[in-house]
């Protein structure tokens, strides 16, 4: 599949030692601008970010790079019980390809986790660090309290055994439609963003983007294991969401590094993927009913997603480090486009341009 791509933007196949990226760039009229490296999230790829590319400065190099097993660049097999750092390795062999020794770093979504490890591994080649909507430094389910403390040491009812399996399907099988609530057409506009009407001339690029995402055990999902713990499933160590399972994830390491670049912490408050009550958080549709036999919140406690986040990040600042959070009442999961404007501002004023 070849990304479609905007006016002003560019694609190349970048061979590294690691996987061959696709690479998206809208390219810099200043030989010596700052470089801006975009990180796209899970089901997606990197044509969600051409519009903030074009929205930056005509100085400014905006990079955006498909990670493995998304949009056009290479499928190849995560290995989760390395976190995220098989993408964030990844991303940096593509940067060493391009002479890129320093960036400014934005993830999005898993994304956010992706430039937390990246800027774990080499913070010294890290100008600043955007994150949007991310996910929590702890992983994605299965812990509880500011501190990110794990409810069981598998990791029950998080990683590969969580996805629902139609819509597993849906995307393996390219479907476009939107009458089922588990179509990936469906999944965009009730979870990624909060205005899908602003995005109308776009949305079939974005499902597109979505369909591009390689489905099976060593990708999107991932595997699972048998728990005896409550719903049965815990997290593997292959694939996607397995990355992001507790045993195999924790950022919070940021707070004691030596070089701290600023942070730009960047979400929706009608986010349903990435919040305090998350609906994608399998504890969180426990308490509500939506998944039967919960056994409480003192067994199975529901991620506090954001509260985890401004925690680390607090911490981050107390040690030396600074960030900015930027909440939108009006966003969803994408604030790069249910609120365009402010995003784009916000982006530029961090990177001083």
């Amino acid at each position: 599949m070849t990304t479609a791509l905007f006016d002003g933007i560019t694609a190349q196949r970048v061979e590294t030692a690691r996987y061959t990226a696709n690479v998206l760039e809208r390219p810099s009229t200043d030989p010596q601008g700052p470089v801006v490296v975009f990180v796209h999230g899970n089901v997606s790829s990197a044509a969600f970010y051409q519009p903030s590319m074009l929205a930056l400065p005509a100085e400014v190099r905006a990079l955006a790079v498909d990670l493995r097993g998304f949009g056009d660049s290479e499928i190849k097999p995560v290995d989760a019980s390395r976190g995220l750092s098989d993408f964030a390795d990844d991303v940096w062999a593509v940067l060493d390809a391009l002479g890129v020794d320093a960036a400014h770093l934005v993830g999005w979504s898993m994304g956010g986790g992706v430039v937390l490890q990246m800027l774990l591994d080499a913070p010294e080649r890290v100008l600043s660090v955007t994150l949007e909507a991310p996910v929590s430094p702890y992983g994605f389910g299965g812990t509880h309290g500011a501190d990110g403390i794990r409810n069981d040491d598998d990791g029950a009812g998080t990683g590969g055994g969580g996805a629902n399996p139609d819509f597993v399907a849906r995307l393996a099988s390219g479907d476009t439609g939107s009458d089922e609530q588990t179509s990936p057409r469906t999944v965009y506009r009730t979870a990624y963003v909060a205005k899908p009407e602003l995005q109308k001339a776009h949305e079939d690029a974005w499902v597109a983007s979505m369909l591009t995402t390689a489905t099976g055990l060593d990708n999107y999902p991932g595997d699972a294991v048998d728990s005896p713990n409550w719903p049965g499933f815990a997290a593997g160590t292959r694939g996607v969401l397995n990355t992001m399972a507790p045993q195999h994830l924790n950022l919070s390491g940021i707070v004691d590094l030596d070089v701290k670049p600023p942070i730009l912490w960047i979400r929706g408050e009608k986010d349903a993927i990435v919040s305090d009550a998350s609906f994608f958080d399998l504890n969180h549709l426990g308490a509500i009913g939506a998944i039967p036999g919960w056994p409480g919140a003192d067994v199975a406690p529901a991620q506090p997603m954001i509260t985890q986040t401004r925690a680390v990040l607090d911490r981050y600042a107390a040690n030396g480090g600074s960030y900015r959070e930027v909440a939108l009442a009006d966003a969803g999961h994408a604030p790069h486009l249910d609120e365009a404007e402010t995003f784009n501002r916000e982006l530029r004023a961090l990177i001083g341009v």
